[in-house]
């Protein structure tokens, strides 16, 4: 596995991300186009309105599959830092750490960690200033 780092930490499923997208998106282009051409066959509207309907809650469960996996993915890493910090210097992380900050600071090793979560808070860095402040990457190989 390649070693991980600011510029190669980003994960692209391709069949996920690009492939499933594009296909949710033409099928929900075809089953529009079929309820519009239906609107005049009785016996047609039915089915495609169905159709419609499916297609539009398919592209609902694709979003929310990931955005939920997303947020309990965010729990665990706010759990592991939380205790991750409180290993290193006996207190919790400071509150005023927002959950993207501490998405950020996962990547910081042991050494590093303590002194750039406090000039997180201090300076309110994004999660990506945090990312680029690391100088010794701690990879995350198992976030998806």
């Amino acid at each position: 596995m390649q070693t991980q780092n600011y510029s190669n930490h980003k994960r692209t499923i391709i069949l996920f991300h690009i492939v499933l997208f594009f296909m949710m998106l033409a099928l929900i282009g075809g089953a529009f186009h079929n309820l519009f051409v239906s609107f005049g066959d009785e016996s047609r509207l039915y089915n495609a309105s169905l159709i419609s309907l499916v297609s539009v809650c398919l592209l609902f469960l694709f979003f929310f599959t990931r955005s939920f996996s997303l947020r309990a993915q965010d729990r665990a890493i706010r759990a592991e830092e939380n205790l991750r910090h409180f290993v290193l210097t006996g207190k919790l992380l400071d509150p005023r750490l927002t959950i993207r900050q501490i998405i950020g600071l996962r990547f910081a090793p042991g050494d590093e960690f303590v002194a750039l979560a406090k000039r997180a808070v201090e300076e309110n860095l994004s999660e990506d200033d945090i990312k680029k402040a690391v100088k010794n990457w701690n990879g995350d190989y198992y976030r998806v």
